[in-house]
Formats: C-alpha cells, sequence, structure tokens
C-alpha cells in the first residue's frame, strides 16, 4: 500500500491500456481462436494477410521482446514498444493502427459463431467437445451429446424459398437457446444440422431435452404458414455409456438420429408410432402435424375418479390444450379410462432428480416434481394444503434453467403418511 503523501503511479495512455488488456484476453482463448484473431489483428495493422502460426509466433516474440527490453532498462516497457521494435525489425509495420476494444470482443465473436442463427460454429463445436469430454472424464461426470437436422427442409428452401428456410433457421436457433442452462453450448455444425452438448447430463435427461425441444420447435413455426411438414429429428449419445471419445460419441448420435429419421417419416406425415432415438428406444404417441395452425389452447379439467385417483376429461366446447393425456388406455386401478386429449409430447419422469417447486408469490411451499411435461407437472406435497386453483411457481429440473410458471390444480391424491399428489397444467 502506497504511503501517505506518495506520488500516484502514472497511468497508462489509452493505447497502451488496450494493449494490455488485448493480451489478458488472448491469454485466456485457446490456441486456434488466438491465431485466427491475430491473424485479423495483424492484417488491419500491417495491412499483410499472414498465416495463423506466423501470426501467433509474432504475438509470442512480443512478449519476450518486452521481457528483455524491461530487464534491460530496468523498468516495465509498454507492450506498444515491444510490438513496434517486433513488427518494425521483420519489416511488417506499416500503418499504425490499434483496434478499440468494442471491436476486439467483437472480432472474438465472429471468429466462434454463425452470422445467421447466433449459435456457435462448428469450428467452435470440435473444440469445446474435447475440452468437455475431457473435463467430464476429470470429474466423473456424464456428458450429454444431442444432434439435431430439419426434416424436409430443403422442401422449404424449394417451395417458400430462402428467406423462409432462413426464419426456419433462426426459430430453430431461437428454441435451443431457450432450453439450455448457462453451462450447456448449441451449435450450428451444417445447413439444416445443429448440435448440443450436455455437461452432467445422463441420458435419460438428454432425451427428455430433445423431446421438448422438437415440440417447442414444432409450436413455433406454426405462424409461418408453411405447407411442408418441418420437424425437428435427434439422435442423442452420452459419455460414458455411449463411449469415451468425441469420434465415438458423434458416430453413435448420428447412427440414432439416421435411425429416427427413416423409422418415424418412412410413412410420411402422421404414419404410425414415433420410434425414439436415443439410449433407450421408446416408442410414444402419434404426434398431430406440427405444420397445421392450432387455435389458443385452452385447459380441459380433469376430476378424481373413484379411490385410486384416476382422470377422466371432461368434454368441454371450443379449441382444447394439447395435455398430457396418452392417447392409449392406460389400466388405472383395474378400470381402463379414455382420455380425449392427445399428448403433444412424452412426459419426462424426474425420478432421482432433486427436481422441486417453489409455490406460491411468498414462496409459502415447495413440493417435490414427479414428472413434467408438454401441458403440465406432478407435484408431491408433504401434509394436506389448501391449494388456490391457481397459483405461480417456480420450477427447478435438470437441462433448464429456473422457470417461472402459473399452475391450475387438475387431480389430487391422497398417498400414506399424509403424502399428496397432484397434477397441474399450465395456465398461459
Amino acid at each position: 500500500m502506497p504511503s501517505p503523501g506518495a506520488p500516484a503511479p502514472p497511468r497508462l495512455p489509452i493505447e497502451d491500456s488496450y494493449l494490455e488488456l488485448l493480451a489478458d484476453t488472448l491469454e485466456s482463448m485457446d490456441t486456434s481462436a488466438r491465431g485466427q484473431f491475430l491473424q485479423r489483428y495483424f492484417r488491419t495493422i500491417t495491412h499483410l494477410d499472414l498465416q495463423e502460426p506466423q501470426c501467433v509466433q509474432l504475438w509470442d516474440e512480443m512478449l519476450t521482446r518486452r521481457r528483455e527490453l524491461s530487464e534491460h532498462a530496468g523498468r516495465p516497457i509498454s507492450l506498444k514498444t515491444a510490438l513496434m521494435d517486433v513488427l518494425t525489425s521483420a519489416g511488417l509495420f506499416r500503418v499504425p493502427i490499434l483496434i478499440e476494444y468494442e471491436e476486439l470482443k467483437k472480432l472474438q465473436l465472429n471468429a466462434v459463431t454463425d452470422p445467421l442463427t447466433g449459435l456457435y460454429n462448428r469450428r467452435h463445436f470440435s473444440e469445446t467437445f474435447e475440452k468437455e469430454l475431457n473435463r467430464a472424464k476429470r470429474y466423473g461426470q456424464p456428458l450429454g451429446l444431442v444432434i439435431l437436422d430439419l426434416h424436409r427442409f430443403k422442401e422449404v428452401n424449394d417451395k417458400h424459398g430462402h428467406p423462409r428456410g432462413d426464419d426456419v433457421l433462426v426459430a430453430a436457433a431461437a428454441t435451443l437457446k431457450k432450453a439450455l442452462r448457462t453451462s450447456d453450448s448449441a451449435f450450428r455444425i451444417g445447413g439444416d444440422e445443429f448440435a448440443l452438448l450436455l455437461p452432467q447430463t445422463d441420458p435419460a435427461q438428454a432425451l427428455g431435452l430433445s423431446r421438448r425441444v422438437e415440440a417447442v420447435f414444432a409450436e413455433s413455426i406454426t405462424h409461418f404458414h408453411l405447407t411442408v411438414n418441418v420437424g425437428m429429428d435427434h439422435g442423442v449419445a452420452t459419455f460414458p455409456q455411449d463411449g469415451d471419445q468425441a469420434e465415438q460419441l458423434i458416430r453413435v448420435a448420428d447412427e440414432r438420429l439416421y435411425h429416427l429419421k427413416h423409422s418415424n417419416h418412412r410413412q410420411g406425415p402422421g404414419g404410425g408410432a414415433r420410434i425414439e432415438s436415443g439410449p433407450a428406444a421408446v416408442a410414444e404417441s402419434p404426434k398431430s402435424s406440427s405444420s397445421e395452425a392450432s387455435p389458443k389452447p385452452r385447459a380441459i379439467p380433469f376430476e378424481p375418479k373413484g379411490p385410486t385417483g384416476g382422470m377422466e376429461s371432461k368434454a368441454e366446447s371450443g379449441p382444447v390444450a394439447h395435455f398430457e393425456a396418452p392417447t392409449t388406455k392406460p389400466v388405472v386401478g383395474g378400470q381402463r379410462h379414455v382420455y380425449a386429449v392427445p399428448r403433444k409430447a412424452e412426459r419426462v419422469s424426474m425420478a432421482g432428480t432433486n427436481a422441486y417447486a417453489v409455490l406460491g408469490e411468498n414462496s409459502a411451499w415447495r413440493a417435490r416434481v414427479l414428472d413434467l411435461g408438454f401441458g403440465g407437472v406432478a407435484l408431491e406435497l408433504e401434509g394436506e394444503q389448501k391449494f388456490p386453483e391457481s397459483v405461480q411457481a417456480i420450477l427447478h429440473v435438470p437441462i433448464l434453467p429456473p422457470v417461472r410458471v402459473q399452475l391450475r390444480a387438475i387431480w389430487t391424491q391422497r398417498m400414506a403418511q399424509g403424502v399428496y399428489r397432484m397434477g397441474c397444467a399450465f395456465v398461459s
């Protein structure tokens, strides 16, 4: 700490501050990204097209030269002086232009992102995949990989034009961004191909996310009024179950994606039961056509039926919501019950996770999340509670960030030892 009355250290000139900030930023970048950025940077200040390895070498020489000059002079030498010396000695310095910090960040971002969708590009996918895989191995944690592509996307370009095709790609990217946690990453790795990297994600969670993404994407493009039934297909692979090398996991995910596409779309739109493409293949209920615009949904109330807590729907006039009711007739308490509304997406079990919901504006209650679907959520509460017809809640579930929703109680069932189970619908 400087003594009172001691002169304050001189402030660095603005251009020196920029270079120091540049050096700190480059230190945190990997070799590939650093080389790409430095190639653009040296092109700006020297008007020469240099190779990436040469640019990295020049930068390292500049850092070494500054250290040597500082030791010789007995005082700190600025990066600008060392940079001038290296570039001049190499015969490269022509026009002295210093880059603004905002331009630096823009160049750094442009080097790793896709300009249309704003997602990370294929080059960054390869680099990030290796890093996340090494981290998963080091800490013994699972890592999920999801490969996705758009079914019949080429027909969109052919029938509606490339601008509308770009709109569909942007909608797909927006869907992926909304679905991810801060630790997850989304990439555009090809024309209509995307990839997700999901740290600390097991096969069931990765598969559940993929289903939700498909359902949300189908809803997001209804306002385009496409004549083509565009869908999103997925293939899931997980470390360590499906392999411990990046190439293995990509191959497994690609094979499962290929299997899904050719199994589910062989009969054309609306044909057959859906075959899942993940670590455990499961059949899913038939989906409604995602390209047909649907009216604004409203909830259908369900009431308990007998002591088992089974549910039957009350038919209402007007448009109905796509709820989590299966189209089949499951046996509940020895009886078969028919549900009037087809399931929009498979219900995802939260068993074995720490998923929970905070209920009420003042966080009055906390409930365990049993499962989660496109239209609602099943909760388990301790003790008898007077639950209002509609209540605000914050859901804390794997894969997703905390989500604020409005819930309406649809059915309740009393279990042993004062535990209550309750089915809730999402209310818009």
